[in-house]
């Protein structure tokens, strides 16, 4: 055969592999195998036949496949890296077996994987939250996971918004260390000696080290990352057998975390056991496809493995699809797959040995729905439940309106309403993963903005580290990008445009501060009904004059306006009334509700708003609201008229619109072309003039483009006759007409 036919059979075999017609693919992969006697091309062609038989589903044969090319040559782990894939997807796919989603979205992955209370958690090391930095995606993890690991945040805006501006931009949350620091003192002690033993380590003082984490565990007995950072601490130390035990403990704790299961891995490995080894590198590659240690790792214990195996390989492998279908059985065997790890003799077959790594991956990825299995701990959660509904009085109390006087610390609040002062071995608390919080600490002035002195709605985390309300927020950034308690300089984080609300800080607000919330969603619920009342107190722009029907395009760069226009977009009415200005008055008694139709914002806070104007309207009363003026104010129509008044109004308005015309042709081509760029083209004729309430849509366009001055425009928005209105301006046509001839 020659070489153009042999290399043509190749790229044929390479086609059907990515048409995923494996079978083919590896058909022809077997019969290239008779025209090579090179073993590297041989082998070559053996792992690509091995390949398409895996993804085809027959890892029976693709094992055969494989030790065949590893009888030839040991083979490279880069070699084994689709079977790896493969065993990844059979794993998800068993797991989907088990009532699980294959990919599920990453914010709730990483949710999963902490577990049900995840509100304290970090959401890279998952565990407790130390340090916590708010990015702007409103994301909050410990500072030392984002300096380290920035790629494994858990939503992609994370990820883009640390490449554009840096973790260093980004400093301590304020609120939230200091809520932390109070409710839970011994997890933050504890942290504190993590991170001695952190620079212990770092300094090769091993020992010192280990000194460290095991106070810190006694003190936070169910944190595992200390565990996993013991279990490291071990191993350099070649205490293999407690770094194992380190290691499980962590997977215990945190099933669906991936850097417990490479820790376990890793101790396995130096115990010599890589078939258990190989088992935990699956789980993390399939908690994390991206992780790169743990496919490395994993397709070098494959190479070892095969190269290990000989002639003892069985025909028949995962034939039993349906194993894992019953979560109850998968629950029965966790104690048995991540408490510990069993060895499976030498002699055993290497493929039964694959089978096994995947259905126990699968089984330890479920494990998140289980406890530690600790009788004391199961004690002492059923208390702190049965403690947390005696306290569900204690966070009913209203601190959110207004900042109140300091009550006694050993006073509580009963369910009857009245004071009782509690000992201090009485106190009552409540449970959470990282320990009780007493229920006196659980305080609403913790939460409340430092601008309304009310409970956080809305809270936004700004760089500096600094909380507000978003509302609040906006109305400080309007006047000064700058931060209002530090006084940082704020114009990139108003550049970008995008206030995300600081979740940690809602779910906190909604779990532990249910009342308050409702009432503070009252107040703000009220709020907006009142500014969406069209008809009181509404917006009023002091600038131009404004038409029904006629486009009003604006620059808004005024501190005051920036509100306005803001609370107009946040009710949904997007409506607010333009006047002239009053020396008297402060504005005209006649205007124009004008409609937002775009609005476009620029980085430093100034917008353009594409407006239209819709009813005319009589303000009853001037008054100012929050630095721009309002109105209460009635709506004009048109009175329509019948019988011979109306056939009369009929021919009046058609001879107006004709001279109308006459002196818009007369205009000169780039006098038109202006004027039609800015308020478009004139309007066609109406056929039924009396239609619309604010009269014919041609009227308003033409006094809005005729050279007239506001003052002399004012009188036609505020007259509610249509035979008046049409006299007027065929006055002015006529007046115009006589300045041209002359």
């Amino acid at each position: 055969m020659g070489t153009e036919s042999v290399d043509g059979m190749l790229e044929l075999a390479a086609e059907a592999f990515q048409a995923r017609n494996f079978e083919l693919a590896a058909d022809i992969y077997e019969c290239q195998l008779l025209g090579y006697s090179d073993p590297a091309v041989q082998q070559e062609l053996l792992v690509r036949k091995a390949d398409a038989l895996a993804f085809d589903g027959k890892l029976s044969e693709a094992f055969e496949t494989y030790q065949r090319a590893s009888e030839l040559n040991r083979l490279r782990p880069v070699q084994l890296e689709n079977l790896l894939q493969c065993l990844s997807v059979l794993l998800r796919r068993k797991d989907r077996l088990a009532g699980r989603s294959d990919q599920p979205p990453a914010a709730e992955a990483v949710t999963e994987r902490l577990g049900d209370d995840s509100t304290f958690a970090c959401g890279i090391c998952f565990g407790f939250l130390c340090e916590p930095v708010t990015l702007l995606c409103g994301h909050s993890f410990c500072k030392k996971c984002l300096e380290k690991e920035t790629t494994e945040t858990c939503c992609k805006g994370s990820e883009d918004i640390l490449k554009e501006t840096g973790v260093h931009e980004y400093k301590v949350n304020v609120v939230l260390s200091n809520l932390l620091s109070k409710w839970f003192p011994s997890q933050l002690k504890a942290f504190r000696l993590r991170r001695e033993g952190n620079g212990l380590y770092a300094e090769r003082k091993l020992e010192a080290a280990l000194e460290k984490y095991n106070e810190a565990i006694h003190i936070a007995p169910k944190d595992h990352v200390l565990y996993s950072n013991r279990s490291k601490i071990n191993s350099s130390l070649k205490r293999f057998e407690d770094a194992l035990s380190d290691a499980n403990m962590a997977c215990k704790l945190k099933p669906l975390w991936e850097k417990g299961h490479i820790r376990k891995a890793q101790a396995l490995t130096a115990l010599g056991k890589p078939e258990e080894a190989l088992t935990e590198y699956l789980i993390s590659v399939t908690l994390n496809p991206e992780s790169k240690l743990a496919k490395t790792e994993a397709q070098k214990l494959l190479s070892d493995l095969l190269q290990s195996v000989r002639d003892h390989m069985q025909k028949k492998i995962l034939e039993d699809t349906s194993l894992l279908s019953s979560r109850t059985r998968v629950k029965g065997v966790l104690s048995s797959s991540t408490g510990g790890s069993t060895t499976l003799p030498r002699s055993k077959d290497y493929k039964t040995y694959i089978n096994k790594s995947v259905t126990q991956s699968a089984i330890s990825r479920d494990a998140s729905a289980t406890s530690i299995d600790d009788p004391s701990e199961r004690q002492t959660c059923c208390k702190s439940k049965g403690e947390t509904e005696g306290s569900a009085s204690i966070t009913n109390r209203s601190f959110f309106l207004k900042r109140k006087h300091s009550v006694d610390k050993d006073d509580t609040t009963s369910e009857d309403g009245t004071n009782k002062r509690s000992k201090p071995d009485e106190q009552r608390k409540v449970g959470t993963t990282w320990g009780s919080v007493i229920a006196d600490l659980i305080d609403p002035s913790d939460l409340e903005c430092s601008l309304c002195m009310r409970l956080f709605y809305e809270p936004v985390t700004a760089p500096c580290g600094h909380t507000f309300c978003l509302k609040c927020l906006e109305r400080c950034l309007d006047h000064n990008p700058t931060c209002p308690l530090c006084k940082e300089d704020l114009s990139e984080y108003l550049a970008q445009g995008q206030y995300s609300k600081t979740i940690l800080m809602e779910d906190i607000i909604c779990k532990y501060f249910p009342a308050e919330l409702v009432d503070r969603q009252k107040l703000n619920e009220e709020e907006i009904a009142e500014l969406s009342n069209l008809n009181k107190n509404v917006p009023i722009f002091v600038c131009t004059m404004a038409f029904p029907t006629v486009p009003c395009p604006l620059h808004i760069f005024e501190p005051c306006y920036r509100l306005m226009i803001r609370r107009c977009m946040e009710t949904g009415t997007k409506q607010f009334g333009m006047c002239l200005s009053d020396p008297i008055k402060g504005f005209t008694d006649y205007g124009c509700m004008l409609e937002i139709r775009n609005l476009e914002s620029f980085a430093d806070g100034r917008s353009v708003v594409d407006t239209i104007g819709r009813r005319r309207f009589k303000v009853v009363q001037h008054s100012h609201r929050d630095g721009y003026n309002t109105a209460d104010i009635e709506y004009l129509e048109d009175i329509k008229v019948n019988g011979d008044a109306e056939a009369e109004l009929q021919t009046l308005h058609d001879l107006v619109y004709d001279q109308a015309l006459v002196w818009v042709n007369s205009l000169k081509a780039e006098q038109k072309e202006r004027i039609e760029g800015h308020f478009g083209p004139m309007p066609e004729k109406d056929s039924d003039p009396q239609a619309s309430p604010n009269g014919p849509s041609w009227c308003w366009w033409l006094l809005a483009v005729l050279p007239l001055e506001g003052r002399a425009q004012l009188p036609f928005l505020a007259l509610t006759s249509l035979k008046d209105r049409l006299t007027g301006i065929r006055r002015v046509l006529l007046l115009m007409a006589r300045n041209r001839s002359r």
